[in-house]
């Protein structure tokens, strides 16, 4: 799929507010509002680096920390 498009048809009948939903809802469904977020600022590929090993490490604490919390007595 190479460059999506969305279209939302309007009829003079339709509610605006509903198809206003409807467009809202395809733009999440194509990853719009993520893509449009990850670009809004620019972030070094070290500093990107280090967020990704930081939230590796924070789950891996919760994983163990559960692990370790049912085992009780």
């Amino acid at each position: 799929m190479k460059n999506p498009t969305i279209v939302v048809k309007v009829d003079e009948r339709s509610n605006i507010e509903k198809t206003i939903r409807k467009f809202k809802r395809l733009c999440e469904s194509y990853g719009v509002v993520k893509e449009y977020r990850k670009r809004q600022d620019y972030k070094k590929p070290s500093v990107k680096n280090k967020e990704k090993l930081e939230a590796a490490q924070k789950r891996r604490v919760k994983t163990t920390h559960r692990s370790v919390g049912t085992g009780r007595i």
